[in-house]
């Protein structure tokens, strides 16, 4: 069993590479992300939108930034949200994020004008957002 835990988040401006939902797209985006964004001391999300049912990949953009061409960019909202952390190794933590998704969805009722979010804390370690 996941903890959950309510948090208030403020919205973050980033870049991103949007794709459909489904495994093999979200895959595909992360690749794409990862070639064109150094990834060393940058901070990582991604962002499932119910009402266009789409991904981001997204790098958060901060002060004094160059944005990287060929990316999109936004925000991503603030706002509450309830929060289950994941601890684990690389692929394993990965199949894990739709179960606790779904999970948190039968314990809070989800605000759908904002994507759930997954920020990827570290290599291990991911906060599943889902916005009520």
């Amino acid at each position: 069993m996941t903890e959950f835990a309510e948090v208030e988040r403020e919205e973050i401006a980033v870049q991103f590479v949007r794709v459909p939902d489904g495994l093999p797209h979200i895959r595909r985006a992360w690749d794409q992300l990862e070639a064109d964004v150094a990834l060393r001391g940058r901070r990582f999300y991604g962002a499932y939108d119910p009402v266009a049912d789409d991904y981001r990949a997204c790098v958060e953009v901060r002060e004094g930034d160059e944005l990287v061409p060929g990316l999109e960019s936004g925000t991503l909202p603030g706002g509450r949200y309830v929060r289950a952390r994941l601890r684990g190794d690389p692929p394993g933590i990965y199949e894990r994020i739709k179960p606790t998704f779904d999970e948190l969805m039968r314990q809070a009722r989800p605000d759908e004008t904002r994507p759930s979010l997954e920020h990827y804390r570290r290599h291990d370690e991911i906060d599943l957002l889902l916005p009520i």
